[in-house]
């Protein structure tokens, strides 16, 4: 091969794989795992909602439910924290989310960082049961994974 030739090809070679590098930083996801909060049994919600950066929009992001109880959700290129909200009875009711679960107001969101989810994963805190019922139905993320435990509202909780 001619010098000349061997400086494109080596030029092309490396604008390729940068441009597939910055691609796979742009595609990153994450796995969200919902369990009822009582159990740790997989949730088959309705659907779930997940938002980024505190954005409250008006649609939302709402994604499906594999069959497993997982969640994949693609995270938008700059996106710095994920809330993670699932419906039931036909989306017509929200899971409450038992980190806020002894909370006064339990529809606000808590909002967790999207790189230590991608890092070590996270897995929210479990204030639906007692301490010594929470260590045992804990479940350690995964790298990429974020555990949600929910629970349906109480009668005196309903709107």
């Amino acid at each position: 091969m001619r010098p000349g030739v061997s400086r494109i090809v080596l030029a092309a070679a490396c604008l390729l794989s940068c441009s597939l590098f910055l691609r796979a930083q742009e595609e990153q996801s994450i796995t969200v795992r919902l369990l009822d909060g009582k159990t740790g049994v997989k949730v088959d919600a309705s659907n779930v909602l997940v938002q980024f950066d505190h954005h409250q929009q008006k649609d939302g992001n709402w994604s499906h439910q594999n069959d497993d109880g997982t969640v994949q959700v693609r995270i938008p290129p700059g996106a710095m924290v994920i809330s993670v909200h699932a419906t039931y009875d036909n989306a017509m009711e929200f899971y409450i989310n038992c980190d806020v679960a002894k909370q006064k107001n339990t529809e606000g969101d808590t909002w967790y960082p999207i790189s230590d989810i991608l890092k070590s994963g996270i897995t929210m805190p479990n204030d639906c049961v007692k301490e010594k019922i929470a260590d045992k139905i804990r479940i350690d993320p995964k790298q990429g994974e974020f555990v949600v435990y929910v629970r349906r509202r109480g009668w005196r909780e309903q709107d």
